[in-house]
């Protein structure tokens, strides 16, 4: 896969499929930005939902946006990463005025902590069981 190509090939859910579908592999490198967070009792009501969304409509808007993981625990730790084809495409997401607008509000109403990893991915392997075979994709940047 080129980097041109890389995000034309964004992996959807099946049809009628409620499983999560986590963002395939990218020919490397590029760019994972990991925010972990718990947030505060006003974070798990009111505004932050329409809030979220709003972010996940603009980030997809950022040319080089390839995807995004989400996980979350009982116990209220979330997980979001966000995959970037570079460094550019990480800036403009950084530095969109709407995005620092929320994450003002976020440090202000609804995050008890939270932490912030900007990783260069160098190698990236996906693999999937589809119904009669297994197919498995790796892509690796340089040695190593």
């Amino acid at each position: 896969m080129s980097h041109q190509d890389a995000s034309a090939s964004l992996p959807s859910p099946a049809p009628h499929s409620s499983s999560p579908v986590p963002v395939g592999a990218y020919d490397p490198p590029y760019y994972a930005v990991v925010f972990t967070s718990v947030k505060t009792q006003d974070g798990e009501f009111g505004e932050y939902g329409a809030t979220n969304e709003r972010m996940e409509e603009l980030v997809r808007e950022i040319p080089g946006y390839l995807g995004m993981d989400h996980a979350g625990s009982p116990g209220g730790l979330s997980v979001t990463v966000g995959y970037f084809r570079d460094a550019d495409a990480v800036e403009e997401w950084r530095s969109n005025a709407e995005h620092l607008a929320a994450q003002k509000r976020g440090r202000a109403e609804w995050y008890q902590r939270y932490t912030l990893h900007v990783a260069k991915v160098e190698r990236s392997h996906s693999f999937e069981r589809s119904h009669s075979f297994e197919r498995s994709h790796r892509f690796e940047h340089g040695h190593g």
